[in-house]
């Protein structure tokens, strides 16, 4: 079976049973995870690996000739009904629709930041999210303020989750090999946002867009144009850098400039 929509398959059963342990926790004491939702199905290695440790498994694929392929691969388990096939777009998907529910995958690279915005879409569904990722991907997820990797996507994955790297993946561990090395994240449940008193999240990130939209300028500069000058003057040094701010400290610059004045979002 040839390559198709730039994939990289990984085939190291070392690496599968880790993520799927991983994902699975429970495994390790004999019981079972009741469901696992995984993200790119791809030829079936890690579901494999993840029915062992779960009652039942939802594998996402859009590939419709690798979904032929996990047909037959998997047609016991199909029939038992403890694999569920999704022929879908994963940027489509509901991925609350199964209930509470692990979530598992190897991302695609060009897509990884709209991935996760799903993952969030699925709120309380999403009891546990175990994923793949490209390692500078991994590295800006769980960066702190004052790195050089800190920025948006760093305050977009911890303002709705406790972010872990858990282990490396070499590119050699993929067939065929990406250009990059790899990395595994679990993401936490959990509601840093409610914790930071931020109410409207899908401003507050937003907000967080534009701090960091040109990482050389000065947040000053970055806001300029949305707020009222001599507001963020009040609140904003002049040499002021997003990258220098937590998520915290970021949530009550958000809260200190909204409840100021009214604030209007180019589109």
């Amino acid at each position: 079976m040839g390559r198709r929509l730039g994939q990289h398959f990984l085939n190291r059963k070392s690496t599968l049973n880790h993520i799927a342990e991983a994902a699975c926790p429970e495994g390790s004491s004999g019981e079972r995870t009741p469901l696992v939702i995984e993200i790119g199905a791809g030829r079936g290695a890690l579901t494999e690996c993840l029915l062992e440790r779960a009652d039942k498994v939802v594998a996402i694929e859009l590939d419709p000739v690798l979904v032929q392929y996990l047909r037959q691969k998997f047609r016991d388990a199909l029939d038992a009904g403890r694999l569920i096939l999704v022929e879908s777009d994963i940027l489509k998907a509901d991925l609350g629709a199964w209930g509470p529910a692990v979530i598992a995958g190897n991302l695609p690279y060009y897509i990884t930041s709209p991935i996760l915005e799903r993952i969030f879409a699925a709120g309380a569904s999403c009891k546990r999210a175990v994923i793949l990722v490209q390692a500078e991907v991994a590295t800006r997820i769980v960066a702190q303020p004052g790195s050089r990797d800190y920025g948006y996507l760093s305050v977009l994955v911890q303002v709705q989750a406790r972010a872990e790297r858990l282990f490396e993946v070499p590119r050699a561990a993929f067939r065929p090999p990406p250009k990059v090395d790899s990395a595994v994240v679990c993401l936490e449940p959990g509601n840093p946002a409610k914790d930071l008193r931020i109410e409207d999240l899908p401003s507050f990130l937003k907000f967080a867009g534009h701090c960091f939209r040109y990482k050389r300028k000065t947040l000053r500069n970055n806001l300029a144009g949305l707020y009222d000058r001599l507001t963020v003057e009040s609140l904003v040094g002049p040499k002021d850098r997003a990258e220098a701010l937590s998520v915290a400290e970021l949530a009550r610059l958000f809260q200190a400039l909204t409840t100021r004045q009214s604030v209007v979002y180019p589109t």
